[in-house]
């Protein structure tokens, strides 16, 4: 068998696991809907306090058949170490074929984004929100302990997610994406994890590294990785890292 099909037997396999283990979920809000999958911790218990991650994907994973959207990142939370080290509830929303968990102004060529300043009109992210809210009623959610991050556009809907809600999350991580700087006051407050391959030909590392200067520059913690000859896939370097989910869930609030 080719490194190929490994890969994509192994990818299917993944993403059958995620869809028997995370439960299908619709957030309904004034006609629209969000459709999410959930997993709960192992052996859960009502009346103890979790984290909550949030989990945005990109954009090749949009649709409305609340399962693409596990395709990258689902199986790091069904493993025994995880299950059994660091329970927690995630969950993963999908965004709509047409839409975008990020507010873009415009696309000046195929390698370009240009963010708004003040990202406030989404959609999405209300649907996003509403979500969290929704959560919140229904689980025993440790506030000091909510996490959010996404890889391309779920990385720049996380930013953006961020600006909209300043206090709200403990840390945040984000996988080859992008935002406007002039936003990064807003930004300050959680701990952030920044990735990116040097090669990405679909969204340029600059993006996130004047990101990253922008939030050190308003004193925020920031953890940064480049990975050098990694393209748009930098995710796998990520999600193959031992100490990522640890250094997630160690910050609070």
């Amino acid at each position: 068998m080719n490194k190929i099909a490994f890969l994509l037997m192994s990818l299917t396999s993944s993403l059958l696991l995620g869809q028997t283990t995370f439960d299908r979920e619709v957030y309904e809000e004034k006609g629209r809907s969000l459709p999410y999958r959930i997993l709960l911790p192992k052996d859960f218990e009502p009346t103890k306090k979790y984290p909550l991650l949030v989990f945005l994907h990109g954009a090749g994973e949009r649709g409305s058949d609340n399962a693409l959207q596990l395709t990258h990142g689902s199986s790091l939370f069904l493993t025994p170490a995880f299950r059994e080290k660091q329970p927690a509830i995630v969950v993963f929303p999908q965004c709509p074929k047409e839409e975008y968990w990020a507010t873009i102004v415009s696309r000046e060529g195929p390698k370009r984004f240009v963010y708004s300043e003040k990202p406030k009109d989404n959609p999405q992210l209300d649907l996003v929100e509403g979500m969290l809210r929704s959560l919140k009623k229904k689980y025993h959610i440790d506030k000091k302990r909510i996490y959010l991050g996404g890889l391309s556009m779920g990385a720049m809907g996380t930013f953006e997610l961020v600006y909209r809600n300043p206090r709200k999350f403990a840390a945040a991580f984000a996988i080859c994406g992008g935002a406007n700087p002039k936003i990064a006051r807003k930004l300050r407050r959680p701990v952030w994890r920044i990735d990116h391959g040097e090669a990405d030909q679909v969204v340029p590392i600059v993006l996130s590294e004047n990101m990253v200067t922008a939030l050190e520059e308003k004193k925020a913690k920031v953890l940064f990785n480049r990975y050098p000859g990694v393209n748009h896939n930098s995710w796998e370097n990520v999600f193959a890292d031992p100490s990522f989910l640890p250094w997630l869930f160690a910050q609070s609030k």
